[in-house]
This record gives C-alpha cells, sequence and structure tokens, in this order.
C-alpha cells in the first residue's frame, strides 16, 4: 500500500508540474525575440516613442580633378584643409583635355566632384552636355562679370597670358652668332633657324594650346592662321600633353624656346634656370576655369570649395604661388610678371572660341599626326 500511494503521488505531482510549466512558457512566448507581444501589455500604457533616424555626418572629403601644376594644387589642398577641415584628394591631370574626357566617361557614376584649372573653353561644352552642376557662388558678385560664366556652369578664378619660353644661355650660343634677335612676336618663330628647336603643345589635350591656335586665326583672319600654323609645325620638335611640359625642356637646355603661359615660365625662372619669358604683342589670354562635376559624391563640399576660391586670401595665395593674375581686383599683380594692362591682347572672342573648338582641334589634329 506504501509503495503504490507514493507510485501514484509522484505521478500527480509530475502531471502538476507539467502543467505549472506549460503555462509559465505560454505566457513568455512572442515569436519575437522573447518580448511580450503588444497586444499583451496593459491597456493605457505609454509606449517609448520610435527612435529617430540619425542625420548622416556630414562629408569631411573632396574629389578633385586638377589641370594644373603639382606643387600648386598640394597648396591648395593644404590651405583648404586647414580653413575648412575638408580633406581634398586630387588627381593630377596633363591638362583640361584630359580632365574632360574622364568626366564624359564616368559620367554614368561620376568619381570628382570639382574640376579645376585650365582654360574656360574646355568647361563651356561640359556644361552644354549636362555633366556640370549650375552654381553661382555669393561671392561671384565681387568678380568682373567677364570672369563668371553667364550660365553658371563654371568659375573662373585667375586669368594667365601666353608667352614664348627662351633658354638664354643656348639662344646666346647658338643663334644670336648667327644674327637672329630675340623674338618679339610670334611670327618671329618662324625663323628656320628654329627648326628642330622649338616646343609648344597640343591643343587636344593642352588648354594653352588650344588658345594659342585661336589666338593665330584671331590675329590673322582663318586662312593665314592656318598657314602660319602650318609654317610653325615645320618647325617643331614635338608636341606635348600639358602646356608646361615644354618649359621644363627648355630650361633644362634640351630646346632653344618654346610656348606657353607666361606665369608658369615666370615660375621656373625663379628657380634658377637660365630662361626668361617674352610676352609677344597679340597674345592671348585664359580664364582658368573651375566648375562642379554633377552627380559627384560631395556636391555640398564642392560649392563650399568654389567659394572659398573666390575670396581674397586664396586669390593671394594662388598670385604669389603661381604668379597667376587674380580675377579679383583687390589682388595685387603678381611679382616679376607684366602689368597686365601693359599686355597687348589680340581681339578673343571666347564664345567663337568655344564653338569652333573641336572642328579646330580636329583640323589641327590631322595636320600634325603623330609629331
Amino acid at each position: 500500500m506504501q509503495r503504490s500511494w507514493s507510485s501514484k503521488w509522484m505521478v500527480a505531482s509530475s502531471v502538476v508540474l507539467l502543467a505549472a510549466f506549460s503555462i509559465l512558457t505560454g505566457c513568455g512566448s512572442s515569436g519575437s525575440g522573447g518580448k511580450a507581444p503588444a497586444s499583451a501589455e496593459p491597456a493605457g500604457a505609454t509606449q517609448s516613442p520610435a527612435a529617430k533616424p540619425e542625420t548622416p555626418a556630414a562629408s569631411k572629403k573632396l574629389v578633385v580633378y586638377a589641370a594644373m601644376n603639382e606643387d600648386d594644387i598640394i597648396q591648395i589642398q593644404k590651405k583648404f584643409k586647414e580653413d575648412t577641415g575638408i580633406d581634398i584628394e586630387y588627381l593630377r591631370l596633363s591638362g583640361p583635355g584630359e580632365a574632360s574626357t574622364r568626366i564624359q566617361a564616368e559620367k554614368a557614376s561620376p568619381k570628382a566632384d570639382i574640376m579645376i584649372g585650365g582654360s574656360s573653353e574646355f568647361y563651356d561644352p561640359l556644361g552644354q552636355q549636362g555633366l556640370l552642376e549650375k552654381y553661382t557662388s555669393p561671392n561671384a558678385k565681387e568678380i568682373d562679370s567677364q570672369f563668371n560664366d553667364p550660365n553658371g556652369y563654371w568659375q573662373g578664378w585667375y586669368m594667365g597670358v601666353l608667352g614664348i619660353v627662351l633658354n638664354t644661355d643656348r639662344f646666346k650660343k647658338e643663334l644670336e652668332p648667327k644674327g637672329v634677335k630675340e623674338p618679339k612676336t610670334w611670327d618671329d618663330l618662324l625663323d628656320p633657324n628654329y627648326k628642330g628647336q622649338f616646343i609648344t603643345s597640343n591643343p587636344a589635350t593642352a588648354g594653352g594650346a588650344y588658345i594659342f591656335a585661336a589666338d593665330q586665326l584671331f590675329r590673322l583672319g582663318e586662312e593665314k592662321g592656318w598657314d602660319y600654323l602650318k609654317k610653325l609645325h615645320g618647325n617643331v620638335h614635338h608636341y606635348t600633353q600639358g602646356a608646361v611640359d615644354g618649359i621644363n625642356l627648355t630650361a633644362t637646355g634640351e630646346f632653344v624656346a618654346g610656348m606657353s603661359w607666361a606665369h608658369d615660365i615666370v615660375k621656373s625662372a625663379k628657380q634658377g634656370y637660365p630662361i626668361k619669358v617674352i610676352v609677344p604683342e597679340q597674345t592671348a589670354f585664359e580664364i582658368g576655369g573651375s566648375a562642379v562635376v554633377k552627380g559627384g559624391p560631395n556636391a555640398d563640399n564642392a560649392k563650399k570649395f568654389i567659394d572659398w576660391l573666390l575670396t581674397k586670401p586664396v586669390g593671394e595665395m594662388n598670385t604669389k604661388l603661381s604668379n597667376r593674375y587674380s580675377v579679383r581686383k583687390d589682388v595685387e599683380p603678381p611679382a616679376g610678371m607684366i602689368k597686365i594692362e601693359d599686355v597687348k591682347l589680340v581681339n578673343y572672342d571666347r564664345v567663337k572660341a568655344s564653338e569652333m573648338k573641336a572642328e579646330v582641334v580636329k583640323k589641327f589634329t590631322d595636320m600634325i599626326g603623330a609629331k
């Protein structure tokens, strides 16, 4: 009897415990991570408000395609970081032609935020193709209107004039004894004594080279201008990709003379090379451009960059570094450069230069072949 009662008691106890366990388990299960379902909460209970999505942190990065000297863009990178806390990642390209080609190739997925450097003629086609974002900086009102794109696609921030770079050592030793005088005009470069001793750049890749070609067409007319370019081609050793490349080759004595930007020539001369700059009559000038790439990953920082670029301190810094003329009237002209009022400029039609660019580049490319 005792053994039978014990067995019955144990069975009954097990049933009671199992039932209790089932009830407790059922109350604690919800299928949602062990939390009670909303319907199980007491009526009138206050629910905690839903967490608001965090605002994305502002980007501290800017990607720049730079058609300018390496040391210039490095200083811009450093100063922009100091002033804004934004890091510049830059890719230095041989000229605005290469930068334009890259932006066109990346139009489906833009990698750059800013294009900077090179003449405005290279920016107009990009704007017309919808590859640049319209942006007019508040600081643009302080700039002469000729340096502001009326369509809003690009912004001018410096001005440069074309010049002749002459290696004075080689000229005195080799050409002066032959009775050749230092060149004062573009036409003086047609002298046969410069054959194979003159170097310049390619209009397809260098903004300065295209402006130089357009300069001849504007000062001489189309027919005589092309005749001049063909004759000069006979003296050209080869055409470089970038406008500044010929300065280095002339400075180191590989060539007697070349064509490039006057400010870059002065910059190299200050480093002790035996070269000088000559600014010929009826020379042309560039408006150095900058623009926001449409669809770039850091659009807000790109606009901040344009605003920053047009300030007086940055204009003064660039003038000191590069010897370029600032577009700001309150910035003094660069030391060692001819006063802008003394430069005799050609009647350069910038609108026409932009419109005829593709045709001129093609004709020039066909003319020079692989040289």
